[in-house]
């Protein structure tokens, strides 16, 4: 199918997403989530196809990682879909109502977007939120993943489509875009009068091409290069636990800490247990001089000023010793994404100007940087976890993923 025709059904989809009652939008979540479960050999036999070309291309394991489903994550998807349809429905919500002098009463009220589009890399999970989140918040959506996980995300898509038809509603809710061509990506990024906002989630590249390319508007979701700051007065295990729990526990997704600081009075003591934990955890160290003059017999690696700024989404880890949690502040305020900052302290003073000047979408004190999840915050799922200041910040739920418009009343009032 191509992509006007594609544009064309969506937009005429929305108008009908757009009606649908609480409890249609939850049958549909629950039904297409009891489908993800029944269909779960059919779904994996699909992704083994593109787990097996990734793993044939070189692909790095922790992306390999990212790509793969077995029987617990797609059971955690269809999870995920379950926990949408609990959540209140943000549509129809009136936000605030007041009486003018002249009589007119003015409300605001929460209504879905229209048609939201969504370009990924190869997270077939991503198939699953974007689709619950989406109509849940009464949108359509086109789903625009990587030529990774096409094999997944169509039998995924297809799942779905399948469960809509059979309860009788238009499939067209939900659309993928098949050909994984770029010139596909760019025709979806200027789309303009069929998708009403576009939301990346990748890497670096594919999120600067978007915003770069797009005519349509965009949420900028953001790449994750997150710090962990042990300072002064961090207890050791629970600053150790934290920091191997941020960097080794998924390494390839974008709240995994890339970055770990170290205040100059702790770094003696922390450092060198730091580094034996991290290495137990085959994690490379690319460290400053201080951190290697600690470190003299651990194989640290010099750090460079890219390295300090990258997202490497691996095995690998940047480290620093600065003199205090201003200077601490002011690498993150060079270096960081914005995405989500951690501070290890038991100082609270410390800990409340950490949290106050560090301008990033999610800021931690004491708790590891992999909270930053929809799932985790209450949302059900996410959308994506947006870096920008407008409209959205941090991890993306239902609300996100709505506007608002004005209604007003009168008794015959006209402008004078």
């Amino acid at each position: 199918m191509d992509i006007i025709t594609i544009g064309k059904k969506a937009k005429a989809a929305s108008r009908l997403t757009a009606s649908l009652k609480t409890a249609e939008k939850n049958e549909i979540l629950l039904k297409t989530a009891e489908a993800l479960i029944k269909n779960t050999e059919e779904i994996l036999k699909a992704n083994s196809t593109d787990v097996e070309k990734a793993k044939q291309s070189g692909t790095p394991g922790p992306m390999v990682d990212r790509l793969a489903l077995n029987e617990e994550r797609i059971e955690g998807m269809a999870d995920g879909l379950r926990q949408i349809a609990k959540l209140p429905d943000p549509t129809g919500e009136v936000i605030n109502m007041k009486t003018l002098p002249n009589g007119l009463v003015v409300g605001e009220k929460r209504v879905p977007m229209g048609v939201i589009g969504i370009i990924y890399e190869a997270r077939p999970n991503v198939t699953s939120d974007a689709f619950g989140l989406c109509l849940k918040a009464g949108n359509a959506v086109i789903l625009k993943g990587g030529s990774d996980a096409i094999n997944s995300n169509m039998a995924i898509v297809n799942v779905f489509k399948k469960v809509i038809e059979e309860m009788g509603i238009n499939p067209d809710i939900v659309q993928l875009i098949e050909d994984t061509s770029r010139k596909a990506a760019t025709e979806l990024m200027r789309f303009n009068g069929y998708v009403d906002v576009l939301i990346p989630r990748g890497g670096a590249g594919l999120i600067n091409s978007v915003v770069m390319n797009s005519t349509v508007p965009v949420i900028e979701t953001g790449v994750g290069n997150c710090h962990i700051y042990v300072d002064d007065s961090a207890k050791t295990d629970m600053a150790l636990n934290i920091l191997i729990n941020a960097k080794t526990q998924r390494p390839g997704v974008c709240n995994a800490a890339e970055s770990l600081l170290v205040s100059e009075k702790a770094a003696p003591e922390f450092l060198p247990a730091a580094v034996k934990a991290l290495k137990e955890k085959n994690v490379e160290i690319r460290g400053c001089e201080k951190t290697r003059e600690i470190c003299k017999d651990s194989d640290i690696i010099p750090a460079t000023e890219e390295d300090y700024g990258k997202e490497f989404q691996d095995y690998i880890i940047s480290v620093k010793v600065v003199k205090d949690v201003d200077e601490a502040i002011a690498h993150i305020a060079k270096y960081s994404t914005d995405h989500s900052e951690a501070i290890v302290t038991e100082s609270y003073e410390n800990a409340m100007k950490f949290t106050n000047e560090v301008d990033s979408a999610a800021v931690y004190v004491n708790a590891s940087t992999r909270f930053t999840d929809g799932n985790e915050f209450g949302f059900g799922a996410e959308i994506g976890i947006s870096t920008q200041k407008l409209h959205a910040r941090g991890p993306m739920g239902l609300k996100a993923l709505t506007t608002t418009k004005f209604i007003i009343y009168g008794n015959g009032q006209i402008r004078k």
